[in-house]
């Protein structure tokens, strides 16, 4: 039972609206009147950016809960108990994030999937924590740890472990230490910015430039024309998906032909459309799941994933499949359990994902490695490391 629902600003107030389609019915602890039911579906909510720049990120996530829950459905569902899952729309914005948690926690849900923003999740989880509905997101920025919550759980690493990696591979293995960055003042931008300078600075190393851009910005030459001055080894770019695609189209123009390094969004379809297959080659980057090749649980969450969408499997939608499948398997453990129970019963959770084994320590972080590849040909290619 799938509902789409969407997030939108009315006159000059900021509302939620709400939009149901698709094939779901009227079923006893489905009004969006009453708290959690026992009865009935189960109710559970993906909040993703489903418009505006972030965009990709969302339908990525929402694909990849969808087809979780699709698998459990097709099986019976929880304890016989069918999963409903609406995806509603934060447009990568804090305060719609802030607002559709309150929805979601008027309504019944008992868990949400989201958001690939870590600004949107942090801006979420004092009222999730609030109503004791667990969330599982796709966010990386060590900002989400801080804000401590018992409810708040990830299902990828922080950006302390993207970079350690990165700076293991780039400067302990290959000797790279002119080191140049640009990154954005959002959130994840921060997040990156700060894990990879800590990274750098355990090693002595300082970097050469070190620019800070906008989140909506598009024309990056000043700050591409200061890095290329230094003539850096290594560019390492702390954007999402498309601003780090237009990053490095400009930087290629303007001739700076640096390895550019970074984490999970550079290694995304929208990242080399964006930038180009010829201007990302020899990307280098982190990242807890480089392709859909590399096991044979990776190989049929592939198929099946090209099966329902027609399109190609990656990261974000691994994770959200990978997040799906622990909520529903610690709602199974313990007999469809709500709330504080619920919670309890994911950080449990041994699950063996498509990212590695998801065990969740204190802080909500269930995997603690990443793996490093090379954009080549097209493709992010795994690379051996020391």
């Amino acid at each position: 039972m799938i509902r789409f629902r969407r997030g939108r600003v009315v006159a000059s107030a900021l509302a939620v609206l709400a939009v149901g389609v698709g094939s779901a019915c009227s079923a006893p602890g489905s009004s969006s009147n009453t708290s959690a039911s026992t009865t009935g579906p189960i109710k559970m909510a993906v909040v993703d950016a489903q418009s505006g720049q972030l965009s990709s990120l969302g339908a990525w996530e929402y694909k990849g809960a969808k087809l979780a829950v699709d698998q459990w459905n097709a099986k019976g569902g929880v304890n016989g108990r069918k999963i409903q899952l609406d995806v509603f729309d934060d447009t990568g914005d804090p305060t719609i994030g802030t607002n559709l948690a309150r929805k979601i926690a008027s309504e019944g849900y008992v868990a949400m999937i989201g958001t690939a923003e870590s600004a949107v999740t942090v801006a979420m989880a004092p009222v999730l924590q609030q109503a004791k509905i667990p969330s599982i997101t796709s966010g990386q920025s060590p900002s989400i740890t801080a804000v401590k919550s018992p409810f708040q759980f990830l299902n990828g690493p922080t950006s302390t472990t993207y970079d350690e990696t990165l700076a293991k591979y780039l400067v302990d293995q290959k000797n790279l230490k002119n080191i140049a960055f640009i990154s954005n003042n959002g959130s994840y931008g921060k997040g990156e910015h700060d894990a990879f300078g800590k990274a750098l600075a355990d090693r002595g190393i300082k970097p050469v430039d070190d620019q800070v851009v906008t989140t909506d910005q598009k024309d990056f030459s000043a700050a591409l024309t200061s890095i290329r001055q230094k003539n850096p080894q290594v560019l390492f770019v702390g954007t999402e998906e498309v601003e780090a695609g237009l990053i490095v189209k400009q930087a290629r123009e303007l001739g700076l032909n640096a390895t550019v390094a970074g984490a999970a969004p550079m290694g995304t379809t929208v990242y080399l459309q964006t930038a180009g297959a010829a201007n990302a080659e020899g990307t280098v980057v982190s990242s807890p799941y480089l392709s859909n090749d590399t096991s044979d649980a990776s190989r049929s969450f592939a198929q099946a994933y090209k099966t329902a969408y027609n399109e190609d499997a990656e990261l974000h939608g691994a994770k959200s499949f990978d997040g799906t499948n622990i909520f529903l398997t610690a709602m199974k453990n313990s007999n469809a359990a709500t709330g504080q129970q619920l919670a309890d019963a994911i950080r449990a959770t041994q699950y063996p994902g498509l990212l590695g084994t998801f065990t969740f320590d204190q802080t909500g972080v269930g995997i603690h490695a990443t793996s490093i590849g090379v954009i080549t040909g097209g493709k992010l290619i795994a690379t051996a490391t020391s």
